[in-house]
């Protein structure tokens, strides 16, 4: 007897990092030390304070019972005003803020919460992966609409109209953008908001890179008018150092906020209160964490970009945040697929090729910043060695 999955499966694929990470494990298990900077997950530790705070924290009375679905009124309030002061958005903690295990969950919530299948979803090409792959999970349609290097990859808004709009439902945005980088604009979010308000669309912002690289963090509900019609999801995995602990929040107006909570309240039972308490101390901390953050950033970034070089790729440099390299082959490479898998099996340096974050990225490759010094020198050692040969 077998037991057939379900229908909605054989819309979407295991996820790129899921399969190559156990590829990966095994070099590694062979006796390779591979050099990992594809992807984006902080080798940094979080805060001192944060640390502090959870392990103060552990012992509290009532630590280890159920949580509010909402989260602690405490984390709501950090939340808000953490957006009050870098961002200088306004929000009704007890309304307009919901905290989440992580903002992927979030993209799960959000879509569960206003899709039903049939509806369209506009998404960017290049763009994070999850957004085409939750939207096939609940039977509703992927429909991109494409970013170029040529315009920073923001959206054209011409080409967005000439389109058949009629089943549209929500579109996802992500500013700072992953991967290619490019910063958010005021007049980006402006003409995603008419345009939103015009074809009664939901917008949602993904904004956890903000903080990156970034002297001037942006946030959708910043602009004039974006309650009505736009979310903001955000998280402390990339700010902060805290990826493993799946710590994200939503922001928005309460008719919305509303709705996904009827889908979270059904699907977890709340949030450990020990990494709430640690995400207060986080979202509290000043501007100097980021510089500190920066520092070390810029100057991975700078041996990434030598690395680039080798590779005789080229590269932004300016008007570009967060925590990767966006990077163009050369025209002499027929695909990224074959870089990144030379450079994986015959150099041991594992990279990411840009094609799985759509068709637009098909050539380019990604390079991840949360790798340490050492090893991107050791990188760049590697490759021009081969090269010399």
């Amino acid at each position: 007897m077998s037991i057939l999955p379900a229908k909605r499966l054989n819309s979407v694929k295991e996820y790129y990092f899921s399969k190559k990470l156990r590829e990966v494990a095994q070099l590694q298990k062979s006796g390779k030390e591979i050099i990992n900077m594809a992807i984006g997950s902080p080798d940094l530790a979080p805060p001192k304070e944060v640390l502090s705070a959870i392990e103060s924290a552990l012992h509290l009375p009532g630590m280890h019972k159920y949580q509010s679905y909402q989260g602690l009124p405490e984390l709501r309030s950090a939340i808000a005003g953490f957006y009050q002061t870098n961002y200088g958005v306004i929000l009704n903690l007890d309304t307009e803020v919901l905290p989440l295990m992580g903002s992927k969950e979030g993209i799960m919530h959000i879509s569960m919460a206003f899709l039903n299948s049939g509806d369209q979803v506009l998404i960017p090409n290049p763009g994070y992966p999850t957004y085409a792959s939750v939207t096939k999970l609940l039977q509703a349609d992927p429909i991109y609409y494409e970013l170029c290097e040529t315009s920073q990859w923001q959206p054209d808004f011409e080409a967005l109209e000439a389109m058949d709009l009629s089943k549209v439902k929500l579109m996802w945005v992500n500013y700072p953008h992953m991967p290619t980088g490019a910063k958010a604009k005021k007049s980006t979010f402006e003409k995603a908001i008419a345009f939103a308000k015009k074809h009664d669309i939901l917008l949602i912002n993904d904004n956890p890179y903000s903080f990156i690289l970034n002297s001037e963090p942006l946030s959708i509900l910043s602009i004039d008018g974006a309650k009505e019609v736009a979310l903001e999801l955000n998280s402390l995995s990339k700010t902060f150092n805290m990826a493993g602990w799946r710590v994200g929040m939503l922001q928005g107006a309460q008719k919305y906020i509303s709705e996904v909570l009827k889908v979270k309240s059904n699907m977890d039972s709340g949030m450990f209160k020990g990494l709430q308490i640690g995400a207060i101390a986080a979202l509290q901390l000043g501007k100097e964490w980021y510089d500190k953050m920066d520092v070390i950033y810029v100057e991975r970034r700078l041996l990434i970009w030598q690395l680039a070089d080798i590779l005789g790729c080229t590269y932004e440099k300016e008007a570009v945040s967060g925590m990767f390299v966006w990077a163009k082959l050369p025209s002499d490479l027929r695909s990224a697929e074959e870089l990144v898998d030379d450079l994986l099996y015959n150099h041991n340096i594992f990279i990411t090729p840009g094609s799985i974050f759509g068709s637009a990225g098909s050539r380019y490759i990604r390079f991840s910043l949360c790798v340490n010094k050492e090893a991107i020198e050791k990188a760049i050692a590697v490759l021009k060695a081969a090269k010399s040969v």
